[in-house]
């Protein structure tokens, strides 16, 4: 930030303003010597003087050395101005520096300068506001991290009470019948694939934070890889009676990093099922548009509000603050997606209306 705000002071119109006035000064100050000199010169040798006077004898003698006195008059003359110009200068800097310190300080109030550094203020002011909104999303990111690491780990301890409830129970009456053996085991496997979900959530914000996406490119498929995802997710459509349909060009070549874009298409499938109403439709579209490729999720479920749909992309952030099985989740899934679509030079978008919910990936072709 410092760079930017240096950059910014460098090139703005106060800097170009002192140094026209100590342009302007310098010009003006040897055009005054040189008048003066002039005007000696013709009183000297073009006026017909009557006897000898002091101020005649003084001018001769500044006449006679004028190719030494002009330019040591004009040399003097410049370092005056130059000194006056840069102590303005530095003045101006020592402002500067003093009211930066407002930059990162939530109580330091608006930065306040001369009225010849209005620009430069602006421009502060702007960056303060800037580094005081981006300050408060982290703060409020890591709030909501927390958050979540708290529930979670409250969570954690329901499935495994649980699973430890009903192994001993199976471990201490070996005489049960065979149904509630069965049920038992159900009821145990049921809460240990939950203990196995939140303990993924925990593994995805640790790799969330700690590691730096990087792309490793090779030239797919897209469509095959559309379809290899709707086939895998059919056993999910079962479970929530939803229905999936696929609109596809056939052949859709594209360069990227394999893994990693079909981890953004699973969160964003994923994300459709979590919040579709059962017994709806699910679409994906792709569209080739020649320099790149649209695709596009379509789901049926509860209208997204406004103010929610502006931060969906937004680390940690969630629909719902419940902590149900459906809709459980760390809040990472459509951050990644973003993330990883923009690693690759495209963008990722979301609209909701009347219930129909769009998330649109926009990818180029060409690397």
């Amino acid at each position: 930030m410092s760079k930017k705000i240096s950059h910014r002071i460098k090139h703005s119109a106060i800097t170009r303003k002192m140094l026209m006035i100590c342009a302007a000064l310098m010009a003006a100050w040897a055009l005054t010597v040189y008048l003066l000199a002039v005007a000696a010169y013709n009183i000297c040798y073009n006026i017909n003087w009557n006897g000898k006077f002091a101020v005649y004898e003084f001018l001769r003698r500044i006449a006679d050395k004028m190719d030494i006195i002009f330019p040591a008059v004009i040399f003097i003359g410049w370092i005056v101005i130059f000194c006056v110009i840069l102590r303005r200068s530095f003045k101006y800097l020592d402002e500067i520096t003093f009211e930066a310190e407002k930059l990162a300080d939530p109580e330091g109030g608006q930065i306040s300068l001369s009225d010849e550094l209005k620009n430069v203020q602006d421009e502060l002011n702007a960056v303060r506001e800037r580094s005081m909104k981006n300050a408060a999303l982290a703060k409020e990111a890591e709030q909501r991290k927390n958050d979540l690491v708290v529930y979670l780990a409250h969570d954690l301890k329901t499935p495994l009470t649980s699973v430890i409830g009903y192994l001993s129970l199976l471990r201490d009456e070996p005489d049960i019948s065979a149904e509630t053996r069965a049920k038992y085991t159900k009821t145990a496997l049921e809460k240990a694939e939950r203990l196995e979900e939140l303990v993924n959530e925990f593994f995805e914000i640790t790799r969330f934070n700690l590691s730096k996406l990087t792309l490793e490119y090779s030239a797919i498929n897209l469509t095959l890889m559309l379809e290899q995802l709707v086939s895998e997710f059919e056993p999910v459509f079962s479970q929530k009676r939803l229905e999936c349909k696929l609109y596809a060009e056939e052949g859709i070549m594209l360069k990227c990093d394999p893994d990693k874009l079909s981890r953004v298409f699973d969160n964003l499938l994923r994300n459709a099922v979590n919040y579709s109403y059962e017994n709806t439709e699910i679409e994906i579209t792709a569209k080739n548009f020649g320099q790149y490729v649209n695709v596009i999720f379509t789901d049926r479920g509860a209208t997204i509000p406004e103010d929610k749909l502006s931060r969906i992309f937004e680390q940690f952030f969630r629909l719902d603050s419940s902590r149900g099985t459906s809709s459980g989740g760390a809040g990472l899934g459509l951050a990644i997606a973003k993330q990883i679509t923009e690693l690759h030079g495209g963008e990722i978008t979301a609209k909701s209306e009347n219930e129909i919910t769009e998330f649109t990936v926009k990818l180029p072709l060409k690397k």
